[in-house]
């Protein structure tokens, strides 16, 4: 078999595997999100994109988890809290420890610990370094801006309506969850078997899977025909590899092929981060040219569309969340500053400068918010110069790290405990004002 027919038949596993979950799903079909027409897609500039990637794409648009699927599957029988509990405790202790664990956990938390060959921790660990610089001293200001990114389209921002995301409040859940996992998987030991970060990721990954599951059998709202498979793999790129893909595009543009071996630190993490997320390794390319025909395939083969009841009640709901935990004066002065320079860091990296098209969306963009961005912006690049000038100081690089370390471990503790969960209640039927039973 090619590697593309495997693909393939993987995804149509899916419907003996778990008959209960996809047993109507039709996975020769091709679903509307879907689009070889490039003047249709999310990127009509994007043309000659690479055949084969595009072949990949398509297929894994179908995919959902096979394993974390097989395990939210059992929330019928045990409760989405149980599943919970018994995932945390084989995360920290090991399946052993989890008295009478299903075959479907043991199941997941083997695929987590089964590392790729290509795997190299000590590169891993290096990447966490590296970017723990700007996840200290930028990501509390452009999470906003990026989470706000993931729902400019309306075939990939469904899933996140489904759960609730559409309220203020539970906006500002998911965005501090968010933040928390990639801010936990950046402190020292946390993506090694029995880290905080293992544990996140693999959380994640049944929040997910519970999301296809309720969407797909506790919601009248989602079409296969349309949308696909809820949250399919292809989805997950964006999130885990856009730093890269940043990263890439511009090295590509100069004309390099290959990664300095810092880049190749910070690749290395990102990839192991998506693959205990579950990405199949065909979507975690390991060259430059290889993660910018990726992405760009997936952005090139999206339809384009955006339902202002999905879409745009997603960025408002988000634009209107109140992130910080209490409303000190100081927590309320950083909502402000963080709100207006969120705006702008979403208008400049995902919306191409468009202010009118990032105001059809929604997100009104003013001049106090373009001067906020630049006094922001002269801090924050000035901090990172500074710890970037430290790292290659020796007797320095240490101290540095570890006042960044605290840094995190205090972002942390603003973004409160993440629950990484997707109960059935939130998942409301079209036209039902009750919520579908649990």
């Amino acid at each position: 078999m090619t590697p593309l027919e495997k693909v393939r038949a993987k995804v149509a596993s899916q419907k003996t595997a778990l008959p209960a979950l996809y047993g109507d799903v039709d996975f020769d079909a091709t679903p509307e999100r879907f689009t070889d027409d490039p003047k249709a897609s999310v990127a009509p500039r994007l043309r000659n994109l690479d055949p084969d990637k595009v072949a990949l794409i398509k297929a894994y648009t179908m995919l959902g988890d096979v394993v974390a699927d097989a395990y939210a599957a059992l929330m019928p029988r045990y409760g989405f809290r149980p599943l919970i509990q018994m995932l945390t405790k084989a995360c920290d202790d090991g399946i052993a420890a989890v008295p009478d664990a299903p075959p479907e956990l043991a199941a997941f938390i083997a695929d987590m610990e089964a590392a790729p060959d290509w795997l190299d921790m000590d590169l891993v660990r290096e990447g966490q370094r590296l970017d723990r610089n700007a996840a200290a001293n930028l990501g509390p200001f452009a999470i906003r801006g990026a989470f706000i990114a993931t729902f400019m389209n309306k075939y990939a921002a469904l899933p996140m309506a489904l759960t609730g995301t559409l309220s203020s409040d539970t906006a500002a859940r998911r965005v501090n969850e968010t933040a928390t996992f990639f801010t936990t998987t950046l402190l020292p030991g946390s993506l090694e078997r029995h880290g905080a970060g293992f544990r996140a990721a693999a959380m994640v990954r049944l929040m997910h899977s519970m999301v296809r599951f309720n969407a797909l059998k506790r919601s009248d709202r989602w079409d296969v025909g349309v949308y696909g498979v809820p949250i399919p793999q292809v989805d997950q790129m964006p999130a885990g590899l856009i730093p890269i893909f940043l990263m890439s595009y511009k090295i590509v543009g100069q004309g390099r092929k290959t990664f300095t071996p810092e880049e190749r630190a910070r690749v290395e993490l990102a990839r192991y981060r998506c693959f205990l997320l579950g990405l199949p390794e065909d979507l975690l390319a390991d060259t430059p040219q290889g993660v910018v025909d990726t992405m760009n395939a997936r952005s090139g083969t999206l339809r384009a569309g955006f339902d202002d009841a999905t879409c745009g009640e997603l960025v408002r709901a988000t634009l209107n969340a109140y992130l910080p935990p209490d409303e000190r004066p100081e927590n309320k002065l950083f909502d402000k500053v963080e709100r207006r320079f969120s705006k702008v860091f979403f208008l400049r990296n995902f919306m191409n400068g468009d202010v009118a098209a990032a105001r059809r969306m929604g997100v009104e963009i003013g001049p106090r918010d373009f001067m906020m961005f630049g006094l922001v912006a002269l801090l924050v690049t000035s901090q990172l110069m500074a710890y970037r000038l430290a790292r290659n100081v020796p007797g320095v690089a240490d101290l540095a790290d570890a006042h960044l370390v605290a840094k995190l471990k205090k972002q942390l503790a603003r973004y409160g405990h993440a629950e990484f969960t997707s109960d059935a209640a939130a998942y409301r039927p079209a036209g039902s004002a009750k919520p579908a039973a649990a």
